[in-house]
């Protein structure tokens, strides 16, 4: 049994992402419709998504485009007034991803309570960002410096819109990262959001690292679930419970609750609860 059943009350875990439209700062910010708008969506995604019956939310500030390595603080303030706001109306586990900021998640995560966070702890990326450079030592002595230890950490190892500096195949990195970091969960993506995540790689990263949670990060659809949560231990989803499987729509609660529908299916068949 993995710490899935304990945070997240089920193996075969679903995350769902509650994405944050653009806030104060970013370059597509709704300066009219102001935080109430912001928050006012964000309220009927996260509602969508709960009702519909996934087993965790992530709130992420996934329209913040072009996004930073080194995030605003007026960024990560906007995000904690979202989920305070919304906070009373939580009734599941839920994680914050501050993209891709990794210290900034993890000050988040204290701010608000979250019981998790995503993001690239490790590696050197050349990237649509630029060269994208992390110090996982120093953050994860800043994870014990400001209390969030009992935080898990899901470690992203296959950045979208980035590809290693150094010639390592998906082995090596899954092996190292779990050697070096005692990461609580590796995740594999694909190219971007809603890229499924190859099953190939997934199977390779999981075989290589069986003691480890694996989730399946990107891509993950009604049509493909089974095979998914077959080779991972759970999935994060964002852009297939958005209207129409478009990432750029708010979330459709009956396209939620057919995937869920569907992933309590396949529990069931695999004896898992």
């Amino acid at each position: 049994m993995t710490w899935l059943k304990d945070k997240l009350f089920t193996e075969k875990a679903v995350i769902a992402m509650c994405h944050l439209d653009a806030l104060p700062g970013d370059p597509h910010f709704d300066k009219a419709g102001g935080m109430e708008k912001v928050i006012r969506h964000a309220r009927e995604d996260f509602l969508a998504l709960q009702e519909g019956g996934v087993d965790a939310v992530m709130f992420s500030n996934e329209f913040s485009l072009p996004y930073l390595t080194n995030v605003k603080t007026e960024t990560v303030a906007a995000m904690a007034r979202v989920i305070g706001e919304i906070k009373p109306l939580i009734e599941i586990p839920y994680g914050v991803n501050v993209l891709w900021d990794a210290k900034k998640s993890l000050d988040l995560a204290v701010a608000v309570d979250a019981c998790f966070v995503r993001e690239i702890f490790t590696g050197v990326y050349g990237s649509d960002f630029g060269l994208w450079d992390t110090n996982v030592g120093e953050t994860i002595r800043h994870q014990r410096y400001i209390g969030a230890e009992n935080v898990k950490l899901l470690f992203n190892i296959v950045p979208e819109a980035a590809a290693y500096l150094g010639e390592r195949d998906i082995v090596s990195i899954a092996k190292s990262t779990v050697f070096n970091n005692r990461p609580d969960a590796l995740c594999v993506s694909g190219l971007t959001a809603g890229t499924e995540t190859d099953a190939a790689v997934l199977k390779r990263v999981k075989d290589t690292v069986p003691d480890t949670v694996v989730f399946a990060n990107t891509g993950v659809r009604l049509e493909n679930v089974r095979e998914q949560l077959s080779l991972a231990d759970g999935a994060v989803v964002g852009t297939t419970f958005k209207k129409d499987g478009i990432f750029e729509n708010h979330v459709d609660k009956q396209r939620v609750k057919a995937f869920m529908d569907e992933v309590k299916k396949f529990r069931k068949d695999v004896n898992v609860c």
